[in-house]
């Protein structure tokens, strides 16, 4: 007999709907995608319209009845894995009283500067206020992009929004309050917001005194494995589930994500790249490094925690340099051929995506001494700084559009072994690492990760769905199907190994030792052009 639930994977533009069926295996049987809109403001707001949310959900939801032969009823439950660290204000009627601001919203920079930043400072953060964080919540509202300064600024912006305010959600908890009409928050999202008690497991009512919080905005706090409530009639309709469906808690990308990836052990060490990135290590107990913006995430299971370390681009860069270098914008040709169509070409490929890396791996690597810096829209760990860029830096004449593509592959890569190197101060990492994302769907780009952290590079099957397989870990594990969270790394195989070219490192060395002196070099300059 079969067990099927339904999962949906929250990005950042689009959200992935997943039928799967769990049995010895967990079994992918269907999926469907729909976009939406990223509103970036001039003033450093980044929002999203959580109407195209719930419609994209709606719509893949229906795809997914319409393409497999499976009745609604015979769903056993639904969850999320979502973006997270976002803000959502709802009325009583789940209603959102603006648009919902994304994790990348940095406008609240009086905010923090209020908040945070003043008298005799740590890491950027007033010494008392950083040492009252870090004993009740693990970390610190250190970062302009923290929800807690969106909280704030909403307050002090658009006080009639304010006023309507009834509950505090996340992006997720948003879309549960939509399925169920209940307002709650799962234990990793209450982390998410700095405000979260990680040794009572409940609200801080210290943290929201000392930042302003009122309390009343707080949802309640549910697991991941808990069902939460269930589909009302009203959504019933409009998804196309079943009325009464059970709605589990699900978790946050930065809980989930590992999980599906099978690392789901202490010491269990995984490297996310889809539009932004990040390295994830599974630890037994909180722990923060504040110096280079590091922090133990509460897991989705009891007792574990995910040390983590954000990077804010990561496959936005490679959809920066494909429409930008790639893709001929200004049209001087008299005429083009898309490698993806046609019949005159010898080989065809599936996306430009896959053209744009095999035409890298013609170029050496270090690309000849070029080297670019990910950081389109600032930048979160190993330091903290919403003015940084990205750049190219040492072009010459001999410098083409190949090598600026490939340097942009291996600048992200950079990046990633800076945060790993970073984890590794505190934290013990696995030799092996589990690479999923959308990045790593590339064999090109998964070696040259390998190559350039020195460490053995593990991808499993559909790496792109390994946030929707930890929602339906979930699941399985509330409804009884698995025994616990962790357990699912029984379900998850190593599909390619890739093992790190020493020559190239050699060369990759040099690189990086330069890589990590341009922030350095440059923070100067890109508060003079960027404040």
């Amino acid at each position: 007999m079969a067990n099927y639930i339904i999962t949906y994977d929250v990005g950042t533009t689009g959200i992935k709907t997943c039928l799967f069926d769990v049995g010895n295996t967990i079994e992918l049987k269907a999926s469907a995608m729909e976009g939406y809109n990223l509103y970036v403001l001039d003033n450093g707001g980044v929002e999203q319209d959580t109407a195209e949310w719930w419609n994209a959900m709606c719509v893949t939801t229906k795809k997914i009845f319409a393409n497999y032969s499976v009745d609604p009823k015979e769903i056993l439950g639904i969850s999320f894995c979502s973006q997270a660290q976002g803000l959502v204000l709802v009325d009583e009627n789940c209603v959102p009283v603006r648009r919902a601001m994304s994790y990348m919203d940095q406008r609240a920079k009086e905010e923090i500067k209020k908040g945070m930043a003043h008298g005799l400072q740590i890491a950027g953060a007033n010494v008392i206020k950083l040492l009252k964080s870090l004993y009740y919540t693990g970390a610190v509202a250190a970062s302009v992009k923290d929800p807690v300064w969106k909280y704030k600024w909403v307050e002090a912006h658009e006080p009639e929004n304010f006023k309507k305010a009834y509950k505090w959600l996340d992006v997720k908890e948003f879309l549960i309050s939509q399925c169920t009409g209940e307002c709650i928050m799962t234990a990793d999202s209450a982390f998410g917001t700095l405000i979260y008690d990680i040794r009572k497991h409940t609200w801080s009512k210290q943290m929201c005194k000392m930042l302003g919080v009122d309390t009343r905005h707080l949802a309640p706090i549910k697991k991941s494995t808990d069902c939460v409530g269930v589909v009302t009639a009203k959504a019933s309709a409009e998804l196309g589930l079943a009325e009464g469906t059970k709605v589990f808690g699900g978790g946050m990308d930065a809980a989930l994500i590992g999980v599906g990836a099978g690392a789901t052990e202490v010491g269990d060490t995984h490297i996310y790249s889809g539009t932004s990135g990040w390295v994830g290590t599974v630890v037994d107990k909180s722990m923060v490094d504040t110096s280079a913006m590091i922090a133990a995430t509460v897991g989705a299971e009891s007792g574990k925690y995910n040390y983590f370390a954000e990077m804010e681009t990561s496959g936005k860069c490679l959809e920066w340099v494909k429409n930008h270098l790639a893709l001929d914008e200004i049209g001087i040709y008299l005429k083009t051929t898309n490698v993806t169509e046609g019949e005159d070409i010898e080989k065809k490929y599936t996306s430009l995506y896959d053209y744009m890396t095999e035409v890298c791996n013609t170029i050496p690597a270090g690309c000849g001494g070029v080297i670019f810096t990910p950081w389109l829209h600032g930048n979160r760990c190993p330091f903290e700084d919403p003015n940084a860029r990205g750049m190219f830096f040492n072009i010459s004449l001999e410098t083409g559009k190949t090598e600026l593509i490939r340097a942009v592959l291996e600048g992200v890569c950079f990046h990633q072994r800076w945060m790993l190197e970073a984890e590794a101060k505190k934290a013990k990492i696995s030799d092996a690492i589990r690479f999923v994302g959308g990045g790593a769907l590339s064999n090109f780009t998964a070696q040259l990760l390998a190559d350039i952290t020195g460490h053995v590079v593990e991808v499993v099957k559909d790496p792109q769905n390994v946030g929707a397989v930890g929602a339906c870990a979930c699941v399985a594990a509330g409804l009884g199907l698995i025994e616990s969270v962790s357990k699912v790394k029984e379900y998850i195989e190593v599909e390619k190994t890739f093992t790190p070219n020493l020559e190239n490192k050699a060369i990759y060395d040099k690189n990086f030792a330069v890589f990590k002196q341009l922030y350095k070099s440059n923070k100067a300059n890109y508060a003079l052009l960027n404040k």
